[in-house]
């Protein structure tokens, strides 16, 4: 029969032993981490979630979701078991706060960044606006669009509720910037039916200084002062009022940045005829826009026909081959020894002393340019200490003709 009594020692095994054994094997948990969890206990303004600690973590309302929750019945169900955020660190109770929404932001900040990569075009209607632009949702998360890049004839104020085609101008996560642009969208849907040397007719919908901005077809391309005509204009609104009807040529499609550049001086048949016969413009746009096409066509083959060309083509007819450097080209080394002139050439170049002391100056020419004795007085020997050290010259003109004769 077995003992009943046995002690503690007997067994070797505490409650001391036990609590460390749990602490053991206790996860350890920090902020920023994602851990699996099993709601328990739904309360009014949140929830109690199991993720294995000593104490069940607490996740409030306002963190169960990236859009707005009035009850955590919304999002939570009783023994669902899901991923989430761990928030902060465990507080004077022990217990860990949990965040949903902070998951789902990441997501949504991962998911806009590949749609941007992709240059994708998305859908989203306008909840609210503000005196800078309109405000729609991406994913969840709350992106704005610019007035300047929206493009629609109606009041900001009227947009609300209205589903608008969007691209991304600007997803940065870390200062928490979503910027889109309806102008881009709509420049690029129409660009897949424009071509650059088309004519289109449009409506003058605003002028500036620097241009007039047309109207073609739901989207405004600019149509700069200096395409307006091959003579000097000194204003577009010399030429132009809003309103006008227009027919212009196509000269650029930039898609990336959804703008339409304009032209009028391309279908000009004689320079100036905008400003003085623009009916006769009108009349030979088509015509005049085919010769523009004919020759942007030429400069394109021209530039791919140059690009296409062994650039190493030119380069080895001007480089004559080795054999001629060696045997035409370099002298040989008898020519290069008639060049050198002989010693006794060089002997006869070389100015005696006599004529090189015919050159030096007189004292009395160069003392203006030396400075006072006050000056310098103290720096400048006497003359009756170097004399001894100069040698006249004499003696150097005769110690030159022994050193030459030798």
């Amino acid at each position: 029969m077995v003992n009943q009594n046995l002690t503690a020692t007997e067994i070797g095994f505490t409650h001391e032993d036990f609590a460390a054994l749990l602490d053991k094997y206790d996860y350890h948990f920090s902020p920023g981490d994602v851990v699996p969890g099993t709601v328990f206990s739904i309360e009014p303004r949140g929830a109690l979630i199991d993720i294995g600690a000593k104490t069940a973590a607490y996740i409030p309302i306002q963190e169960m979701s990236i859009n707005r929750v009035d009850s955590p019945e919304e999002v939570l169900q009783s023994n669902e078991t899901r991923e989430f955020f761990i928030l902060t660190d465990e507080n004077e109770d022990g217990q860990l706060t949990l965040s949903i929404r902070r998951i789902e932001y990441m997501r949504a900040w991962e998911r806009v960044r590949q749609l941007q990569a992709e240059d994708a075009t998305v859908r989203s209607g306008v909840f609210a606006t503000n005196r800078g632009g309109a405000l729609v949702r991406i994913e969840g998360l709350r992106g704005f669009i610019p007035g300047s890049h929206i493009s629609t004839r109606k009041p900001k104020e009227e947009l609300v509720g209205e589903d608008l085609p969007l691209k991304f101008l600007e997803v940065d996560e870390e200062r928490n910037r979503l910027v889109l642009s309806h102008r881009r969208a709509l420049v690029e849907r129409k660009m897949n039916r424009l071509e650059v040397g088309e004519v289109v007719i449009g409506t003058v919908r605003g002028i500036k200084p620097y241009g007039a901005f047309i109207d073609i077809g739901g989207v405004s391309g600019l149509l700069h002062i200096s395409e307006i005509s091959h003579e000097h204009i000194d204003t577009p609104h010399s030429v132009f009022n809003v309103n006008d009807e227009v027919k212009v040529m196509i000269i650029d499609l930039d898609a990336e940045r959804g703008r339409i550049s304009l032209s009028t001086k391309q279908l000009e048949p004689e320079p100036g005829d905008m400003i003085k016969n623009r009916d006769l413009v009108y009349d030979k746009a088509e015509e005049m826009a085919a010769k523009y096409r004919e020759q942007l066509l030429a400069k394109q083959q021209g530039a791919n026909a140059a690009a296409a060309a062994p650039a190493d083509a030119v380069a080895e007819e001007d480089i004559p081959p080795a054999a001629e450097l060696e045997d035409d080209e370099i002298p040989p080394a008898a020519e290069l020894e008639d060049e050198i002139p002989p010693a006794a050439e060089l002997e006869e170049a070389t100015p005696v002393v006599a004529e090189i002391q015919e050159e030096i100056p007189a004292a009395t020419e160069t003392e203006e340019e030396i400075p006072a004795a006050t000056e310098t007085e103290k720096e400048i020997p006497a003359a009756t200490e170097t004399e001894e050290e100069i040698p006249a010259a004499t003696e150097t003109k005769e110690e030159i003709n022994a050193a030459i004769e030798e």
